[in-house]
């Protein structure tokens, strides 16, 4: 994969200053060009519409606290471990089919929008925008997609359907985002919930996660998201 391509600036500015604690949506308006995504996502803030399943104006959030994956924080319990056995791992090989499994309107919560699909999509193609996919018997069974910005990757939605596919997916990306032991590195899953705990995900406050976020931003993509073709990723036999 070649290097992102850098888009033309939004012409939108982003500020948190006046963010108040413990406030969740912080703007509202704008647009979804990819200059405006990326620098949402380097200010420490990400779209998600206003209206019934997302429709309607764009709001801006930015959460506090935000939930994250740090550094050696990946839990895989021994009976997911076993579930890991049955899945084979892609990288990028099904982003479109990723993003519209993940906006199926019958979901629960559904909120992308057909905009929202598009402009994730444009992303993609420019190399910002990312799908780690679940296989089995050349089945697309769970996945997730999101944003990698230098050593930010900005999880936007996941999705399964057989048992464990989403888990598996995201260890994955933890394998892929750690693989060198980059300390730097930052997996935001924007809120923590139960399922997303029992891997490791944990609540910070949005003043360490901007305080994270520099860092994170000025360390290397992972390898597997610049290498061309992609290496065979850790689909199999994941340690704990």
């Amino acid at each position: 994969m070649p290097q992102p391509v850098e888009p033309a600036p939004s012409r939108f500015v982003f500020d948190l200053a006046g963010a108040e604690p413990g406030e969740d949506l912080v703007g509202a308006g704008a647009d979804l060009e990819p200059g405006t995504l990326l620098q949402a996502y380097r200010t420490g803030l990400f779209p998600m519409g206003l209206g019934r399943h997302g429709t309607g104006t764009l709001g801006w959030w930015s959460p506090d606290p935000r939930g994250v994956l740090l550094p050696a924080g990946l839990r895989v319990s021994r009976s997911l471990r076993r579930s890991l056995q049955r899945f084979e791992v892609r990288l990028d090989t099904a982003f479109d089919a990723v993003v519209a499994a993940c906006g199926d309107p019958g979901r629960p919560g559904a909120w992308i929008t057909a905009e929202v699909a598009a402009a994730y999509g444009r992303l993609h193609r420019l190399g910002w925008a990312h799908s780690v996919e679940c296989w089995a018997d050349e089945r697309l069974v769970g996945g997730l997609y999101g944003v990698a910005v230098g050593g930010l990757f900005a999880g936007e939605s996941m999705f399964h359907t057989e048992r464990d596919a989403s888990k598996a997916a995201l260890v994955a990306l933890a394998r892929m985002l750690w693989a060198d032991d980059d300390p730097r590195r930052l997996l935001d899953v924007q809120w923590r919930t139960e399922h997303l705990a029992t891997l490791g995900v944990v609540d910070v406050p949005r003043e360490e996660y901007l305080a994270r976020l520099p860092a994170a931003l000025a360390a290397p993509l992972p390898a597997a998201f610049t290498a061309a073709p992609p290496p065979p990723l850790p689909s199999r036999g994941f340690g704990p």
